[in-house]
C-alpha cells in the first residue's frame, strides 16, 4: 500500500545564481556567498570576510562525511538540492508526495550583522527559492527568510513573502541582536505572519558566529553539532509558549525543527510546573504552556527517533508531529527515506502513523 508522504523539513542547496543575479549588487560583496580561493578550496563569505571552508559541501551532500580525507566542494552539490524539477525527480523515486524546503548556508543569515544587508539576503532569497518552486510541478512549498536584525524590516518582509506565495516564514532559534521573540519591538512582525495566514518555522544549524549556546562553550564541531540544535530550540520554544507569543496569536502556527523529539516531553512538564509554582512572575500568561503548545506548535521527526513514536499519544502529541527528510544533509537516509520512515511506522495505530506521514504536515504548511 502507498502511502500520502510529506517532506516537511527538505533543504536546498543555494546557488551563486542566488548571490549574483537576486541580491542587489550594492550588497552582494557582504552577503553569504561561496567562492573558491587561490588554493581551489571552498570559501565562504560573510559580512565581507572570506574564510576556508570544507564543511559547508560535507554538511550538504548525503554523503559528505564519507570520506574526512577527501571532502567534497561546493562545485558537488547535487541537482535536487537547487534544482526543482530535479527535486521533484529525487521525491518520486522515494515516493515523497510533497516537500517544504529550508535554506542550508542561508540558514546563517543570522550571522549577518549590517540590518540593510541581512533584508537584501532575505529579500533575494525569497525571490530566488520562489521561482526555484515555480519548477516544482506544485508539489514544492518553502519558507521565506526574515531578517529579525530590523524588527521593522522583518515585517516588511512578511508582506513580501506573502506575495511571492511562500507559506511561512522561517528565522534561527538564537537571539539577533540580543532581541527575544516576544519583545515588544516584534508585535508588528508577529502580527504581520498572523494576518497573512502564514506559519513560523524555528530551523537551527551549526557553524555559527551569533552568540548562542554552543558556541559560548565549544569551538569542536562534535560538541557544537551536538547542542545547538535542542538546547536553543528549547529556548526559542520558551520564549514563544510563555513570552506570550502564542496566546496572543491563537491562529500563529509554529514549528520548531530538526531538534529531535526526545527534549519534548521533559520541557512541556518544565514549563507547566514554573506556570503553577512561580506563575505569579509571569502574569500576562493565563494558560498551561503545554496545551498552547499542543494546539498551535509543531515538531518534526527524523526516522531515527523511531522508538519515541509509541509514545507521542500517550504524550498528547499525535497533532504535533510531522516527517522531515533532511534531504540531501549528511545525515538524511538516502536513498530509502520513505523506506526507513514506513519501517518504523508498523507498530503505530494506523491513524497517528498517517499524521505523522502528512496529515500533521498538510495542516502546518496549509495545503490540502
Amino acid at each position: 500500500m502507498t502511502h500520502r508522504i510529506i517532506d516537511a523539513d527538505g533543504h536546498i542547496c543555494e546557488t551563486k545564481e542566488l548571490w549574483e543575479e537576486y541580491i542587489p549588487a550594492a550588497y552582494r560583496d557582504r552577503t553569504i556567498r561561496m567562492d573558491k580561493g587561490d588554493n581551489g578550496l571552498d570559501r565562504f563569505w560573510i559580512n565581507g570576510v572570506g574564510t576556508e571552508n570544507v564543511h559547508s559541501a560535507r554538511a550538504c551532500l548525503p554523503w559528505g562525511m564519507d570520506d574526512p580525507d577527501n571532502p567534497p566542494s561546493w562545485d558537488d552539490i547535487i541537482p535536487g538540492s537547487y534544482d526543482g524539477a530535479a527535486r521533484v525527480g529525487v521525491m518520486d523515486e522515494e515516493g515523497i508526495e510533497h516537500a517544504l524546503l529550508f535554506p542550508s548556508i542561508y540558514l546563517r543569515c543570522g550571522d549577518i550583522t549590517d540590518p540593510d544587508v541581512a533584508a537584501a539576503a532575505a529579500y533575494g532569497y525569497n525571490e530566488w527559492i520562489a521561482d526555484m518552486c515555480k519548477d516544482g510541478k506544485g508539489r514544492l512549498d518553502a519558507v521565506g527568510l526574515v531578517p529579525l536584525q530590523s524588527a521593522e524590516a522583518a515585517a516588511k518582509e512578511v508582506t513580501h513573502i506573502a506575495q511571492l506565495g511562500l507559506k511561512g516564514v522561517a528565522f534561527r532559534p538564537e537571539r539577533y541582536n540580543g532581541l527575544a521573540l516576544y519583545d515588544e519591538a516584534l508585535i508588528p512582525f508577529w502580527n504581520a505572519v498572523s494576518e497573512h495566514g502564514l506559519f513560523a518555522g524555528v530551523h537551527g544549524s551549526f557553524g555559527i558566529q551569533m552568540p548562542s549556546f554552543a558556541n559560548s562553550r565549544y569551538t569542536n564541531r562534535f560538541f557544537t553539532h551536538m547542542v545547538c540544535h535542542p538546547f536553543e530550540q528549547m529556548a526559542a520554544c520558551l520564549d514563544m509558549v510563555c513570552g506570550g507569543v502564542l496566546q496572543r496569536h491563537p491562529d500563529l502556527r509554529v514549528a520548531f525543527l530538526e531538534s529531535g523529539l526526545g527534549w519534548l516531553e521533559y520541557w512541556l512538564g518544565r514549563m507547566d510546573e514554573h506556570f503553577e509554582v512561580m506563575g505569579a512572575e509571569g502574569p500576562w500568561l493565563t494558560r498551561r504552556p503545554s496545551e498552547l503548545f499542543r494546539e498551535q506548535c509543531f515538531i518534526s521527526i527524523e526516522a531515527d527517533e523511531a522508538h519515541r513514536l509509541p509514545k507521542i499519544k500517550e504524550m498528547g502529541l499525535e497533532h504535533c508531529v510531522f516527517w522531515g527528510a533532511d534531504y540531501p544533509h549528511f545525515d538524511c537516509t538516502f536513498p530509502g527515506a520513505v523506506a526507513e520512515l514506513e519501517e518504523h511506522l508498523k507498530p503505530i495505530d494506523p491513524a497517528v502513523a498517517d499524521l505523522i506521514r502528512h496529515g500533521n504536515a498538510a495542516r502546518f504548511i496549509g495545503i490540502g
